[in-house]
């Protein structure tokens, strides 16, 4: 079993881990929740019964290791992040600062609105966001149809897009 679950490391490691960099946006905090999600796929690989893709049951590891990090660490993006100004500085962009600080008040609006959607609709659009997930995949790692992934989606994106444009005013 030991071997199997190497070679599905390796296989699948850059994939988890682009997937949670998409979340986090922070190349330590994806690194660090890969190797724990990781850890709990190892922790209950014999419960794998293939029923669905390995990506997507890996994936699906990965977005409760996320989540769960977001509850014990009780993110709030509110504020623009140091970081992202010190970015700016450093890659000597011709992009004005305006811009760069109104994309990312745009976007950590966007992951607000994603946060404050039903479980159910955060999963589907994480899913197909972030981890690049067919509607097919979607609904199995989801236990739900194709076409009830597909539709969750859509009301998932007007839900996000109302709330981004009430909040900011758009």
């Amino acid at each position: 079993m030991k071997h199997e679950f190497e070679i599905l490391y390796k296989d699948y490691f850059p994939r988890i881990y682009a997937f949670l960099y998409k979340l986090t946006e922070n190349r330590d905090l994806a690194e660090e929740l890969t190797q724990e999600s990781f850890y709990q796929a190892f922790v209950s690989f014999y419960r794998f019964r293939g029923d669905s893709d390995v990506f997507t049951w890996l994936a699906s590891i990965a977005k409760h290791t996320y989540y769960r990090y977001l509850r014990k660490n009780k993110h709030h993006l509110e504020n623009i992040s140091a970081e992202t100004l010190m970015e700016y500085y450093a890659n000597e962009t011709t992009e004005h600062l305006e811009d760069t600080v109104e994309r990312q008040f745009l976007l950590e609006a966007a992951k607000k609105a994603l946060l404050a959607l039903p479980k159910k609709y955060q999963d589907v659009t994480i899913l197909r966001v972030y981890a690049d997930m067919s509607y097919a995949q979607i609904g199995d790692a989801l236990h739900i149809s194709e076409n009830s992934a597909r539709v969750i989606y859509y009301r998932a994106k007007k839900m996000m897009t109302e709330a981004i444009q009430d909040e900011h005013e758009l």
